[in-house]
């Protein structure tokens, strides 16, 4: 039976902190937390790497590292990906929702300025999207897919993944068989890292949200 590895990371901290702010598709870059958050997240990998070779008795090391092709999700799988010499590969079907009207505003200024919307959003999160945007029914169906592909390439191999919150809960949702009206209920801080080890297509859950 192949046993496939997966570590699935939300990127770093923003520039803009910790801001309740709807940021989407919007380009926002690392602020220097967020930097160091990946700088130590490669140290803590390389680790684990070693220790799971060693437990394994092979040298399969990391294959691969891809990420969302938003900036924020790039300099995080770059600085990820440093000490194992791999540079990652974007993918845009892993960059974060779509917030359509709602981009760059904070979770007050939406419910202020648009507060039907945000009422409808609140009550059906799965259907629902902004003007403009996508729900999350919608963020499925493209992320889906090319997730079970780069398993699918990577059989019995090790990837890297840095995407996003909303995207991550997503993956994590049907992985692990988890209807998707309860994302919310599934934390991803800044710069966390899940695990999953595939065993051909069964999906077994080792880490979820650990922060270095």
């Amino acid at each position: 039976m192949d046993k496939t590895t997966v570590f699935l990371y939300r990127h770093g901290e923003t520039a803009d902190g910790n801001a309740k702010r709807y940021k989407g598709h919007t380009e926002v870059p690392l602020s220097k937390r967020g930097e160091r958050q990946f700088e130590e997240a490669a140290k803590h990998l390389q680790k684990l790497i070693a220790e799971y070779d060693k437990e394994e008795d092979t040298a399969i090391g990391l294959t691969k590292v891809y990420s969302s092709d938003l900036g924020r999700a790039i300099r995080s799988a770059e600085l990820l990906g440093t000490p194992f010499g791999l540079s990652p590969t974007p993918i845009p079907e892993l960059r974060e929702r779509n917030f359509g009207r709602w981009e760059g505003l904070t979770f007050d200024e939406v419910q202020s300025q648009y507060p039907d919307a945000f009422d409808d959003w609140s009550k059906d999160p799965l259907k629902f999207s902004p003007i403009g945007g996508e729900s999350t029914e919608d963020v499925g169906k493209r992320a889906i897919p090319p997730f079970y592909e780069l398993i699918k390439r990577h059989r019995g191999q090790r990837i890297a993944i840095v995407a996003h919150g909303g995207i991550n809960r997503i993956i994590i949702c049907n992985l692990l068989g988890i209807p998707l009206s309860n994302i919310f209920k599934i934390e991803q801080d800044f710069g966390c890292m899940n695990i999953f080890f595939m065993y051909d297509n069964f999906p077994f859950l080792k880490t979820l949200n650990y922060c270095t």
